[in-house]
């Protein structure tokens, strides 16, 4: 695990600012906001679609990433919460996706109140592997 730098802070700032103007005070269908970052420094956001079958906030922000050409990925983050307050570790089938597309990305995660960043590939050990 490795403390936060500036940018990482700056890359919060992003997500945080993606759920809050986006967050659905009424039926709670956007409430969780990630960023994530390339090494070009390009930042993109998402923001959670609930439903019965919905993608979460990093999946949206993955997925507009690779939509506008980029296929390396640097960090990535994930907030909850109408400020956006709350910092949260992926889910099971996140991890799997950041195994897929990005296992050398970092992921900032809360540890003893603390925000560090770990290796995706290290979120997710014994994974299924295509390969």
């Amino acid at each position: 695990m490795r403390p936060l730098e500036q940018r990482d802070y700056e890359l919060i700032a992003e997500a945080r600012r993606a759920i809050r103007s986006n967050y659905d005070q009424k039926n709670y269908n956007r409430t969780v906001g990630a960023a994530v970052r390339c090494p070009n420094g390009r930042i993109y956001v998402g923001v959670n679609l609930y439903s019965l079958h919905g993608a979460c906030a990093e999946q949206v922000a993955i997925g507009t990433a690779i939509t506008n050409g980029e296929r390396e990925f640097d960090a990535i983050v994930a907030v909850r919460g109408s400020d956006g307050g709350e910092i949260i570790p992926p889910c099971g089938n996140c991890r799997q996706i950041l195994h897929d597309y990005m296992p050398g990305c970092e992921v900032i995660v809360p540890v003893c109140g603390q925000l560090k960043k770990i290796g995706a590939e290290e979120l997710l050990p014994f994974s299924y592997s295509v390969e």
